[in-house]
């Protein structure tokens, strides 16, 4: 399995124990993505320490690449290797799956031939869904146990097939974070692929990592990125208007905002989607995030 970790060396930690715990988990990749020198060093030391199991490796990439382009650097050594298994598991590294989750889950993808892409229950009662303007949402469920469609899997823990990622590639970069899984989960249906959640196979994310603004500025541009990509300019242009009123709306009014509310940052995801800036997110957002 691959974990992606940033700066949080004791829940990385956290979850690589309770991963280790799993029968089903052979092996775990830490993909370390632009961490400091010392939480590098601290876990690594926590890791030696815990006298875990199973193998941990980890690869170090330098710099905070997004959470798509390191989940990437993780696939790329596991389709490397011929002898690998047919399902890798990712996940953030505070990820905390229950006993059975690991098990549910390869059942659903055994049971389903078809399955290219799973991801387990958070317990919100949701399933994500890509509307043709809005972009990824979140839909009511419609099933209490097993496999149920989704249009793709959410980041907290998924599961990936070796047969779906060689035909259809890995995360598009230019995503950075966020909507990364929308875009390959779309692209998995679309080569025939079953993308799902596995209900009942529960997972823990007690925390986001992630800064507000940044949040929010990601979320707008990329979402104008994923209409462009898969549902053509006219689309696009609709998301593009809808960002530009919500923007008009949340300034004059607190009811109108999102949780992750940054008049800043959409202004600028705005923007970059104008010019056609994706990958890693402009500095005035970094400076905002700091």
């Amino acid at each position: 399995m691959i974990l992606i970790h940033w700066d949080q060396p004791a829940a990385c930690v956290r979850t690589i124990q309770r991963f280790a715990e799993l029968d089903e988990v052979g092996q775990i990749l830490v993909v370390d993505n632009g961490s400091t020198t010392e939480n590098q060093q601290r876990l690594a030391t926590a890791v030696g320490q815990a006298h875990l199991p199973i193998e941990v490796d980890t690869i170090n990439v330098g710099f905070n690449s997004g959470f798509g382009p390191a989940a990437n650097r993780g696939w790329e050594r596991w389709l490397a290797d011929p002898e690998g298994t047919e399902w890798s598991i990712i996940a953030p590294h505070d990820a905390l799956p229950a006993d059975n989750t690991i098990g549910l889950m390869l059942d659903a993808a055994e049971a389903n031939p078809s399955a290219g892409l799973l991801c387990a229950d958070v317990g919100d009662g949701q399933r994500p869904m890509v509307d043709h303007v809005f972009g990824p949402i979140l839909v009511p469920a419609t099933g209490v146990a097993g496999f149920e469609a989704a249009d793709y899997p959410h980041g907290t823990l998924a599961m990936a097939s070796r047969t779906c990622l060689s035909r259809v590639g890995l995360f598009d970069e230019r995503y950075f974070s966020y909507c990364e899984e929308a875009d390959l989960g779309l692209r998995a249906k679309k080569a025939g692929f079953a993308v799902g959640i596995v209900r009942g196979a529960m997972v823990e994310n007690p925390t986001v990592s992630t800064s507000t603004p940044m949040v929010e500025y990601l979320m707008e541009r990329n979402t104008i990125l994923l209409m462009l990509e898969h549902f053509g300019r006219r689309k696009a242009a609709m998301r593009f208007a809808i960002a530009i009123g919500q923007l008009i709306a949340g300034t004059f009014s607190s009811q109108r905002r999102t949780p992750y509310w940054s008049a800043h940052a959409r202004r600028l995801a705005i923007v970059d989607a104008l010019k056609g800036k994706w990958g890693a997110p402009s500095e005035g957002i970094w400076q905002e995030a700091s």
